[in-house]
């Protein structure tokens, strides 16, 4: 991480820091490496400094981020265990082991680390050998999401009325965005004209025919089902963001609230959001699933007051 002769930017002078304490055995793997907070505390730098920080560190392979605990410091034994095959298998790389491996790879790393060497040197053979199965790295996305939506079971038929079915899939979409986090930015590039997932069309043609039989037209039926998916898909973004941003800086969502908290608590303090310090002050605590759950049920409320009064427009 050195720079030759010319003067560090702060933020690797840091990483150098923190890197010694590693070489050195007084951080060990496991062991938590200091927040954004301490770093600003003991080094005196902004927050951007100390993000840059730690993205540097986790770029290099020294540490890692644990969702709810913090940054550690990475087992260097345990990564060699888990480095790729070297190009020595005989097994053909078909288009699903493909897939596959391309999810492992993006649910363990983020989307931005999939691509065709990347898929390649995961499955131990030349990279060449790939595009005799997907013309492109944006194939390969598309696929990846239509698997994962091809693994959201559809409700089977013993769950009664429109409303409880159409809720019941909207879980289970939730919580297939939940587990591959990198599926909402591919299925929701265009909410009017999607890419085309097969998988994708099943949950649509299934919402239609849920909706079938309530006296709506088939524009009506299909603004309901795109409506609905988008809302799940767009509370899924948000999710997606958040697994981004700890990905490309190592900081969790956790740690950066518990920075900007007493900057926040400031602003609160200031007067001018009365109505945000009132709800600060309540112990009201968001979540996604929280969110996702009330906006559900307002949006099927919504479709109910639609299938009720649409006689009287």
């Amino acid at each position: 991480m050195t720079t030759g002769s010319r003067p560090q930017p702060p933020y690797l002078r840091i990483a150098e820091d923190i890197r010694a304490r590693i070489d050195s055995g007084r951080l060990r793997p496991g062991d938590k490496v200091p927040s954004t907070r301490q770093i600003i505390d003991e080094w005196g730098v902004a927050m951007a400094t100390a993000t840059k920080a730690l993205a540097a560190l986790r770029q290099h392979g020294l540490v890692h981020a644990v969702p709810g605990t913090g940054t550690l410091v990475s087992d260097p034994a345990a990564h060699r265990r888990t480095r790729p095959r070297s190009p020595r298998t005989t097994e053909p790389a078909g288009r699903e082991r493909i897939v596959r491996t391309a999810i492992g790879i993006a649910d363990r790393e983020g989307r931005a680390a999939v691509s065709m060497r990347r898929v390649a040197a995961e499955l131990g053979v030349g990279t060449m050998s790939l595009y005799r199965h997907v013309p492109d790295k944006d194939e390969v996305l598309r696929l990846m999401a239509d698997a994962a939506f091809a693994e959201t079971p559809l409700p089977g038929a013993g769950h009664r009325g429109w409303r409880a079915r159409l809720e019941e899939l909207a879980r289970r979409q939730w919580a297939t965005y939940r587990r591959h986090p990198w599926l909402a930015p591919i299925a929701l590039n265009s909410l009017a004209q999607p890419p085309l997932l097969p998988a994708g069309m099943a949950h649509v043609e299934w919402q239609l025919a849920t909706l079938d039989g309530l006296g709506l037209d088939h524009r009506d039926k299909l603004r309901i089902a795109v409506g609905l998916n988008g809302y799940v898909g767009g509370i899924a973004m948000s999710h997606s963001l958040e697994a981004v941003l700890t990905q490309e800086t190592g900081i969790t969502s956790r740690q950066r609230h518990d920075t900007d908290e007493p900057e926040m608590w400031h602003l609160l303090g200031t007067g001018r959001y009365p109505n945000l310090a009132a709800a600060a002050t309540s112990g009201v605590e968001l979540g996604l699933d929280d969110l996702f759950e009330f906006g559900l049920h307002n949006q099927l409320n919504g479709i109910e007051h639609h299938l009720t009064h649409r006689e009287k427009r």
